[in-house]
């Protein structure tokens, strides 16, 4: 009978490092405890799962002599290592363009720079010389990185021409006693007279939107640019679910990495962090915390915004948000695989249409690909429906069109 105490769950965070690791079969051993998001990742991901134990290879037997010859050549100086390690493609953008250089933009820039993610980036904000200064700084400090990305900086919208992405955060941040809804009518301005400029001078570029309120936004995005689906994004899921994780982290009192959640739905009081499939060291959230530790996980994820905005008092989170651009940024060039929590204008995924939410989805190179076909609790699906009414509400929205 297999130990109890050597029985493993297997997520689909498992799946996926096999998956990189170059892994076509995965061992699954009497006792092992596979979830469903990881049977349904492997398949998705060509990998087989197998009852094991598996038969090992048999390898031929080598004799003495030549057995210490091959170990005194491999010592010599003339032995080179075989490299191993199975690579992936990275792309590198040849130009990223941000509009807005404040708190979010500029260190969406200082990031992008520092990871050498794109041949040039090109930060823009109304303020002069606010993005000239932001850019000098940055390339000052390409003597220390070593960055191969050079930066521009000016007021110019017309500076996004031939971007591959373009990130937008620029908007009026929120102050105590505002919602993200607060700001649609004056950031909807903003909006508008951004995607004009994108629309005509960088044409085939992957929009961001990263203004609050954020998936109304793209919704507005999409308006103005009159873009495909697959080309404006909004940067939300990566920001609440990396949220929610902290929050499970410290009722947990584990390290970050022993998490994987993730939050969807609005950018907002509608935020569905999916306990469901939220796991602690592979573990349910109910045989981790109990129901009162996770309802109050759920809710300062929920509310995780609006406390950096109480304690700062004259703006909104910049840091988090900035490497939740960045991360959404690593999935669409390829440094990272799987998918991302991400909102997209829907078209019958989930029951929805023509509202955008945020959603676990796949993207690349051309934007978004497809949705991850998720299975929700039905209280969680009925939230996904409950935060799109909400949004299709405040733009005076109905079911059958954007326009």
């Amino acid at each position: 009978m297999t130990d109890q105490t050597q029985r493993r769950v297997i997520g689909s965070e498992h799946i996926e490092q096999a998956r990189q690791r170059g892994r076509i079969v995965f061992e699954v051993l009497p006792g092992d405890i596979v979830t469903t998001l990881a049977k349904e990742t492997a398949q998705r991901v060509g990998v087989k799962l197998l009852d094991g134990p598996l038969e090992k290879p048999t390898y031929p037997r080598t004799d003495g002599k030549t057995a210490m010859q091959r170990g005194l050549y491999r010592r010599s100086a003339r032995w080179i290592a075989p490299d191993h390690t199975v690579r992936r493609k990275v792309n590198r953008f040849g130009k990223l363009a941000i509009v807005g250089a404040g708190g979010v933009g500029a260190n969406i820039a200082h990031l992008a720079a520092n990871n050498d993610i794109a041949n040039e980036i090109a930060l823009i904000d109304i303020a002069p010389g606010v993005a000239e200064a932001i850019a000098l700084d940055l390339n000052h400090a390409s003597g220390i990185t070593r960055s191969k990305s050079v930066v521009s900086g000016g007021t110019d919208l017309a500076m996004v021409s031939g971007a591959a992405v373009v990130i937008v955060t620029a908007g009026r941040a929120r102050t105590p006693g505002m919602t993200r809804a607060d700001l649609i009518g004056v950031n909807k301005r903003v909006i508008h007279s951004v995607g004009e400029v994108i629309k005509t001078q960088a044409p085939n570029a992957i929009v961001i939107v990263v203004t609050n309120p954020l998936d109304e936004m793209t919704v507005e995005m999409l308006r103005v640019t009159e873009f495909p689906r697959q080309r404006v994004l909004g940067m939300a899921g990566t920001l609440d679910s990396s949220r929610f994780r902290h929050s499970l982290v410290k009722a947990a009192g584990v390290n970050p990495a022993d998490v994987e959640a993730m939050a969807l739905g609005s950018h907002g009081d509608e935020m569905v962090p999916v306990t469901s499939l939220a796991r602690i060291k592979g573990r349910a959230l109910t045989e981790v915390l109990s129901a009162n530790e996770i309802e109050a996980c759920v809710k300062d994820a929920i509310t995780g915004g609006g406390q950096v905005v109480a304690l700062k008092k004259t703006g909104s989170a910049t840091i988090a948000p900035a490497h939740s651009s960045v991360e959404l940024l690593d999935y669409i060039r390829g440094a990272k695989t799987g998918s991302v929590p991400v909102s997209v204008m829907l078209d019958g995924e989930f029951g929805l249409e023509n509202v955008v939410l945020g959603v676990p989805a796949h993207v690349g190179m051309s934007g978004f690909i497809q949705v991850e076909p998720l299975r929700f609790t039905d209280t969680e699906h009925s939230q996904l429906h409950s935060a799109a009414d909400a949004i299709r509400d405040r733009l005076g929205l109905n079911r059958e069109s954007v326009s």
